[in-house]
């Protein structure tokens, strides 16, 4: 065994073993549902941040989106990242975080399925967005594992298999062993590998390439008819493609404020301080992770990579094997790979698992679940939710039937539907009280089912929204137009119900004075 590929050993085991320790170590934390599904609310600003980054960058990102739009829009990819920084991240905490922080608590909700039950009344709403939530998630599960595949091979030599299972088992034993507590613990950690990693990769590619502005040359001579006939269009402000541009950015950074795993962390926050320092902390960490990631994505057509026969996932890898990084430094980008998917990957199960107890089978089919038995059934679904997303995920792999191959595509169909079915609804409920049920239900069934039409029937679409990008874009932009016209026009809410709902927002609290004057005397 040569001594490269003991160096990854040994840094990948002392990895996983901090992963589970950190599990270990929070199962204390994870005894009731509060203490499971949110850490007790009453996790800090660092560790609400980086779990929110974390579970928002994953090696989709890394991999699959930040090569395939790299090749597509060249340098102008950067705008994505800037995009989930700016809107994915900064405006998420700013608009959704204080107001998300006090309704969930004051409704007692958990969940954003339970979220919508108690804001708008309704147990068919609470039903039925868990249905979508279930249905949703387990493929953007399975599409986490894609990006693992050919720089796990790259790295060991191994089967593709044995990095899955592995993955799944040890991502189980912390989440099932400390919650959301070991995950927010563990999120930290990982976060940290990838703004490490992600810097020293993008400092060791351009290197190779000689310098910033030699491989930024290089990209201008790079051309490719098909694509434009405009010379230097890789290395243009806009790129090839604004407009498709422009769906990428709408999709990766508006989606977040409707993704059931992601407006979870808001939950959790336990001081309007932190709510704050955790703005800054999480808009930073994008900046860094996602824009560093489409940065260098740019970056991949000067390599030598068959796109027609490899797949956009390939170009990264390659990336990486032309650059001929040092031993410690390839050990360090595949803890980077695996971070990105196990920090997700504990992120979705937990929204999964939790959403079908609590708003599916509690009171519905199981009518008396006690807070024991509630984080026991919890437990169990994570178990079943990760092997699922493996079974899946290896099955894709092994399959030579072309037909299978779709899952890879599943991230962003999942994204769009979720997104475009939650984020209107969650918004306006959590801003306008003349917002309706059939409001709600509206959205729930336009932004689910164009997103299930586009999968099975893309052909009827125009051509700009055959793309699940743009299609997606479209669905949460739609929605924010349905809801406040269907609730205009739907019959309005019970009075009584919308005041119980915004009177946690009417509660007087003491401020310092640099909050806010005092009144002044005579």
């Amino acid at each position: 065994m040569d001594f490269d590929l003991i160096t990854k050993i040994i840094m990948l085991f002392l990895f996983f073993g901090v992963m589970v320790g950190v599990g270990i170590y929070c199962r204390k934390k994870a005894t009731n549902v509060s203490g499971f599904v949110l850490g007790g609310r009453s996790v800090g600003p660092w560790l609400t941040a980086f779990a929110y980054g974390t579970s928002y960058f994953s090696a989709v990102i890394f991999i699959g989106y930040a090569g395939q739009f790299g090749w597509k829009f060249g340098i102008a990819s950067t705008w994505i990242g800037i995009g989930n920084a700016a809107v994915g991240s900064l405006l998420a905490w700013v608009i959704l975080g204080r107001r998300t922080r006090i309704m969930t608590q004051h409704l007692n909700s958990s969940t954003m399925p339970e979220f919508f039950g108690k804001r708008f009344d309704s147990k068919g709403l609470k039903i039925g967005a868990s249905i979508i939530t279930f249905i949703f998630l387990i493929p953007y599960t399975a599409s986490l594992y894609n990006g693992l595949s050919r720089l796990f091979s790259m790295a060991f030599h191994v089967d593709y298999v044995w990095c899955i299972i592995a993955m799944s088992v040890l991502t189980g034993i912390y989440v099932i062993a400390g919650g959301y507590m070991a995950t927010a613990i563990n999120d930290f950690i990982q976060g940290i590998i990838m703004i490490i990693g992600i810097i020293a990769v993008i400092a060791a590619v351009l290197m190779n390439q000689g310098g910033f502005m030699e491989a930024l040359d290089g990209l201008a001579k790079v051309t490719d008819e098909s694509v434009s006939s405009t010379p230097g269009i890789f290395n243009s402000f806009f790129g090839p493609d604004p407009l498709g541009l422009l769906g990428v950015v709408i999709l990766t950074s508006l989606g977040t404020w409707g993704l059931p795993q992601m407006v979870q962390k808001f939950y959790a926050i336990k001081h309007e301080r932190d709510i704050k320092k955790g703005t800054i902390i999480s808009t930073a960490f994008a900046i860094i992770v996602a824009g560093g990631c489409y940065f260098l994505g740019g970056f991949g057509r000067l390599f030598n990579v068959d796109v027609a026969k490899e797949g956009f996932d390939a170009i990264i890898p390659q990336m990486l094997q032309d650059s001929k990084l040092p031993s410690l430094l390839m050990a360090l980008v595949v803890i980077l790979v695996l971070s990105a998917s196990m920090s997700t990957l504990s992120s979705l199960v937990i929204a999964s698992s939790s959403t079908l107890t609590i708003d599916l089978l509690k009171d519905n089919i199981i009518k008396k679940m006690n807070e024991k038995k509630q984080v026991l059934i919890i437990r169990i679904f994570i178990v079943v939710f990760i092997a699922i997303s493996a079974f899946i995920a290896i099955y894709q792999v092994k399959s030579s039937n072309e037909s299978v191959k779709f899952i890879a595509q599943l991230m962003g169909v999942s994204w769009g539907a979720l997104a475009g079915a939650f984020l209107a609804p969650f918004l306006y409920g959590l801003y306008w009280k003349k917002t309706t049920k059939l409001a709600c239900w509206v959205s729930f069934i336009f932004g689910a089912g164009i997103m299930l039409v586009n999968l099975f029937a893309r052909d009827i679409f125009p051509v700009f929204l055959q793309s699940p990008i743009n299609c997606g874009a479209f669905a949460m932009i739609a929605g924010l137009i349905i809801v406040p016209v269907v609730s205009l026009i739907s019959p309005k809410p019970d009075k009584q119900t919308v005041e119980d709902a915004f009177a946690c927002y009417n509660k007087k609290v003491l401020v310092s004075q640099k909050t806010a004057l005092d009144e002044e005397t005579d």
